[in-house]
């Protein structure tokens, strides 16, 4: 099993971007998909998580209103909609298979496969 963030890069407050996971060996219909986020000095956190099959979604009241965690079952993709970006927001972002389904709050010891990671940057 692989997976493969992508889509981060450096964007003004206010601004908009989406990420990407891609995998192989998996299919991401068929588990709970999970984003993670881990700024400089800080512990690796939840972002947002979606469930297999209807995709149950949850997300940190951090996010709650500017970030949307959506599946395309086509393309065996899941994305994270960012929107309203702030300079808080500025980490790097995982994309991880949950051993359970959609839960809040998300554990990282709960996931098992992780994409290599993707820096989103949000800065004037």
């Amino acid at each position: 099993v692989q997976l493969q963030a992508s889509g981060g890069g450096l964007v003004h407050p206010g601004g908009f971007l989406r990420l990407s996971c891609a995998a192989s060996g998996i299919t991401l219909d068929y588990t709970t998909i999970g984003w993670f986020r881990q700024g400089l000095g800080n512990e690796r956190e939840g972002v947002s998580c979606i469930g297999s099959g209807d995709g149950v979604t949850h997300y940190a009241e951090s996010v709650e209103g500017r970030f949307t965690i959506s599946r395309d079952r086509a393309k065996n993709m899941v994305y994270l909609h960012m929107s309203s970006l702030k300079p808080e927001d500025t980490a790097i972002y995982f994309c991880a298979t949950g051993r359970y389904d959609s839960s809040w709050p998300m554990h990282p010891y709960e996931y098992d496969y992780w994409g290599q990671g993707t820096q989103v940057t949000v800065s004037s």
